[in-house]
């Protein structure tokens, strides 16, 4: 099992920055890649970003090219999400996911095992 936890988030002002970061312990061997999605009120979990875990090849949402980077520290089992220009409507709880079993890349949530608590990032305009 693998176990994530998320940090960063918070308010933040139309055009502001953010960084968030997911670190996982427990059987992070078993990581092939991971995730990230968010969620905004009434809508469905909408896939963002996913990133191999070994050899951090990426693959974006169209959604997110330019303006969302994923990256990792193996050394500290950790990904981490960079928002840059953000918007009101990037307002939503933003997840971390592992990916346990080697596939071609996903953007469904059910192709992920483990999942953190999700951490929110409020936009004001």
């Amino acid at each position: 099992q693998v176990q994530l936890v998320e940090s960063g988030g918070g308010l933040v002002q139309a055009g502001g920055s953010s960084r968030l970061s997911c670190a996982a312990s427990g059987r992070t061997f078993s990581i092939y890649a991971m995730g990230w999605f968010r969620q905004a009120p009434g809508k469905e979990r909408e896939f963002l970003t996913a990133i191999n875990w070994s050899g951090g090849y990426t693959y974006y949402a169209a959604s997110a090219k330019g303006r969302f980077t994923t990256s990792r520290d193996n050394a500290k089992n950790t990904v981490y999400l960079q928002m840059v220009s953000l918007k009101p409507e990037d307002t939503a709880v933003y997840y971390c996911a592992a990916q346990t079993t080697a596939q071609p890349w996903s953007a469904m949530p059910k192709s992920y095992d483990s999942w953190g608590q999700g951490t929110q990032v409020t936009v004001s305009s």
